[in-house]
């Protein structure tokens, strides 16, 4: 989860949602990535999402079992499915997201019964780092658009 907070903090240096994603198997790193929809001009641009394509190539399979994908921030529906069609075993992330979480915040994709397959999940790993890294960069956002509102 430490990586994953570094990368994190990538996406943040880049004026991104601040949100790491690490994959590992059998104890080595397959994929990682940070937020990167606004600089990449692509909406499906997530932490997990480049970490699960960085991951499908280096093992040369779009299916993942036996991985476990570390991220800083709860999954959102897209990368909850996305996660669920590589076939990651287990998710670990570190806060919650009250507002787009699909893990348990809103819709548990996770524990649905017609998913033909069943991630593992945790969280709360390393949560007040994840939270804090968010709310700063949000705090920031904000006074950012008050400068500009008063010219």
């Amino acid at each position: 989860m430490r990586h994953a907070l570094a990368l994190a903090s990538s996406a943040d240096e880049r004026n991104e949602v601040p949100v790491g994603a690490v994959i590992v198997r059998d104890g080595v790193v397959i994929g990682e990535g940070f937020n990167q929809p606004i600089t990449s001009s692509d909406p499906t641009a997530h932490a997990e999402i480049i970490a699960l394509r960085q991951a499908a190539q280096a093992v040369a399979n779009y299916r993942l079992p036996g991985a476990t994908l570390y991220v800083t921030v709860e999954p959102c529906a897209m990368c909850a499915g996305a996660i669920i069609h590589s076939r990651i075993a287990r998710v670990v992330y570190a806060t919650s997201e009250p507002k787009a979480g699909a893990v348990c915040s809103h819709l548990q994709l996770f524990d649905q019964p017609q998913m033909n397959h069943k991630v593992v999940w945790q969280g709360g790993v390393l949560a007040s780092e994840a939270s804090s890294l968010v709310q700063a960069f949000f705090t920031r956002r904000r006074e950012e658009k008050r400068r500009e509102k008063r010219g």
